[in-house]
């Protein structure tokens, strides 16, 4: 309860300075100024604004009002052309990012002038370590000090005023498939990061980190190794999460990890001084073969999987636990964006926590104990009808195909009903508004499937059982039925007070402000605000690119500014069916910050054209069973990054124009040699033999033929309507 103190000690300072919110926050990052960053309306000075992450400015004089004079103050081109998904950070004045590739740049908060930058120089190779795109969610601050987790499982200590290193730790073993893409979050001195990597065979935790040195302090794994129940000092909430897990498939050389990696959501509260994790999916996500034979309540439920965790942040002790999806199989985590709040309840005023994660239900907890409170759906699903008083979901058996080895159309699918990109909530209001959507996934459990440590996904699925055939007709009927949509949620009531409906999904990040108003980009390339009491579109602006990551708004010299970094990319945009993402017009990547000001005048260049390779592959003459061969190795080890069916979109090459096709060699030194590894295309000769790379290329030649023949036919049919 340490932080109290802090919090009286800042109730002092306050006194008599009633005007203290509109100074600008000078000298180091303390206990002090992050416990009450809510009072230091001019800077954004940790990850979602404040320790609850509520993504909430006071900041007004942007309102319903103002907001048609909105314009752009000023704008920086990035030098990565991959998706951009970070949070700024402002302070003294200054304006703090990362980029994609883990980069980081400081700029004058009020003109864009470049202050520094920072490239860790990530390996390129390590591209294929990363399931959602090379992206980065952004730093925290402590004293002068910036804290940077790399694309390669890296912690930085960067002076603030230079960028300069002053220490780096390595958090993670390199040698398997680790990733960190979230935001470091600091508490009392300690630097707190997780990683990525459960859908290639990881072991899940979050660590701190001394930030005067970067020693490590303590470490939390989220899911049991496999022998606690033989090892005497084993942690007692290892021993329980054992228990719930079955086989002997964890841990050692030949385990295959278990999964659990907390690689985004974090919130604190220092009055009850509990850390508040998120934890992520399986590993496989194919219950069947992660914890082979459990289909029981409680044993099967594989803590601590899609779960949020309360830990004490000194120590790393476990408090208490949720369980969002026990016995998951369907890649449903809990690292969606965790928010605190107080909100009455029946009456009375109840601390809580408010989550809305991949499973479609909307999730209200007593933060203080872990009780669930309630728990509606805020999507359409089929994988649970509801959630019983118990908080467990009435699970539909036909959707647990991990027990009955049977496909089955799921919604939500892998990408959720709401992915990482954060929510915001307006006190004023109580509103959470949700960046959601709807897009359902066929789930084909494999026949004995192998886990391949070296490269691909480790899920247990067949991931080329949902591509789309190459029929217009069918694929434009599956189309539109994928939706994206701004909710505004009344978590109380359990229901939508409004939504805003998009063409498509993958939609911004959010921040809601004192003006009344709620700031979205979304993958139409369009930047606006919207009226936070009936969802009313006030102002938008045309961005050139899809925007994914948050806004924020801050102040200088007393005039307000409002931030996002926009530029198109992540899970949806590389992995998802390239028709599917570029339905409405192709989105295309030009990363950029924009900053936006009343009274902006400033402009962007006139849009690019987009250059594209025309669709002329070589003719397809494989044998039908080497094309097959081919799309098996395809959906396990490209899709990820090339997009099902080799349909791909615009942030990655579309491999069905790639010049290799016509050369067996230059595809074999692409492939095979690794050739472009320092573009992210690293080897995959340890996982491929060249015969099978072969294969590959077959299914793409044949892929390609396919879907030249489909626009042929789209556009002679298209023609004769047209006389």
């Amino acid at each position: 309860m340490r932080n109290l103190g802090y919090a009286a000690l800042a109730m002092l300072a306050l006194a008599g300075c009633g005007d203290m919110v509109a100074q600008e926050n000078t000298g180091g990052i303390d206990a002090i100024k992050l416990v009450n960053a809510g009072d230091d309306w001019a800077n954004w000075i940790t990850h979602g604004r404040t320790y609850s992450e509520q993504r909430f400015s006071p900041l007004d004089q942007v309102n319903r009002d103002t907001v048609d004079g909105l314009g752009l103050a000023w704008f920086a081109d990035m030098d990565t052309g991959r998706g951009q998904e970070a949070t700024p950070l402002v302070m003294d004045g200054k304006l703090y990012v990362t980029t994609a590739w883990s980069k980081v740049k400081a700029y004058d908060a009020a003109t864009g002038e470049p202050l520094w930058e920072y490239d860790p120089e990530v390996p390129g190779e390590t591209a294929v370590k990363a399931c959602c795109d090379v992206v980065n969610r952004g730093l925290a601050a402590w004293g002068d000090r910036l804290f940077l987790g790399t694309l390669d499982g890296r912690l930085v200590a960067l002076d603030r005023d230079t960028g300069a290193v002053e220490w780096e730790k390595v958090t993670v073993d390199q040698d398997q498939s680790y990733t960190i893409t979230g935001s470091p979050r600091v508490i009392d001195g300690k630097v707190l990061i997780g990683n990525g990597g459960a859908e290639f065979g990881v072991r899940g935790y979050i660590a701190a980190y001394d930030a005067a040195d970067g020693a490590e302090l303590w470490r939390f794994y989220t899911v049991p190794e496999g022998d606690e129940d033989e090892d005497a000092e084993a942690p007692e909430y290892l021993k329980a999460a054992a228990a719930t897990w079955s086989g002997d498939v964890l841990g050692g050389e030949s385990g295959i990890g278990g999964g659990g990696t907390v690689w985004d959501s974090m919130a604190y509260d220092p009055e009850l001084d509990l850390l508040y994790i998120g934890v992520g999916n399986g590993s496989p996500w194919n219950r069947a073969y992660r914890s082979p034979g459990a289909d029981g309540r409680g044993e099967g439920d594989n803590l601590y999987l899609s779960s949020i965790v309360a830990i004490r942040p000194d120590t790393g002790e476990y408090v208490w636990h949720y369980q969002t999806t026990p016995g998951e199989t369907w890649d449903y985590t809990a690292t969606q964006h965790i928010i605190l709040a107080d909100i009455e309840i029946d009456g009375a005023q109840r601390q809580v926590l408010m989550q809305a994660p991949k499973n479609g239900f909307f999730y209200v907890i007593d933060r203080a104990t872990g009780e669930f409170i309630s728990g509606e759906a805020y999507i359409p699903q089929n994988w649970a009808s509801g959630i019983d008083a118990e908080g467990r979901p009435i699970q539909n058996e036909e959707a647990r195909i991990d027990v009955t080895g049977k496909p089955a159309m799921v919604m939500p699918g892998p990408l959720g009903g709401h992915n990482w990109h954060p929510m915001a909530w307006h006190p004023g209001e109580g509103l959470v508004y949700i960046p959601a959507f709807e897009a359902a996934s066929i789930y084909a459990p494999e026949a004995n499937w192998k886990p391949d440590r070296a490269r691909g996904f480790n899920v247990g699925f067949d991931l080329g059982a949902g591509d789309l055939p190459p029929d217009l007709g069918i694929r434009r009927e599956v189309y539109g039925t994928v939706k994206g949509k701004l909710l505004a949620w009344d978590p109380v009531k359990q229901e939508a007070r409004w939504e805003v409906e998009f063409p498509g999904p993958w939609n911004g990040g959010l921040l809601a402000t004192g003006g009344g108003l709620v700031f979205q980009g979304n993958s139409s390339s369009e930047f606006s605000a919207y009226d936070a009491a009936n969802g009313s579109k006030l102002w938008s602006f045309a961005a050139q690119t899809g925007i994914v990551a948050p806004p924020i708004t801050y102040t200088v010299a007393g005039e307000q500014y409002v931030a996002v970094l926009a530029g198109w990319g992540g899970a949806y945009a590389i992995s998802a069916d390239g028709g599917l993402v570029n339905d409405q017009g192709p989105v295309r990547n030009i990363s950029r910050l924009l900053v936006f000001k009343l009274g902006g005048t400033g402009a962007l260049p006139d849009m690019p054209e987009l250059a594209q390779l025309p669709l002329d592959p070589p003719p397809s003459r494989a044998s039908a069973a080497m094309i097959a061969e081919g799309g098996k190795h395809y959906a396990r080890y490209c899709a990820v990054c090339h997009a099902p069916a080799a349909v791909g979109s615009t942030v990655l090459p579309d491999l069905r124009r790639s010049g290799t096709l016509s050369n067996r060699d230059a595809f074999q030194a692409v492939v095979h040699d690794g050739v472009l590894s320092q573009n992210g295309m690293a080897s995959f000769a340890q996982s491929l033999s060249k015969e099978q790379i072969d294969a590959v290329r077959a299914y793409i030649v044949f892929r390609a033929n396919q879907d030249k023949q489909m626009e042929a036919e789209a556009a002679q049919s298209n023609r004769v309507a047209a006389r």
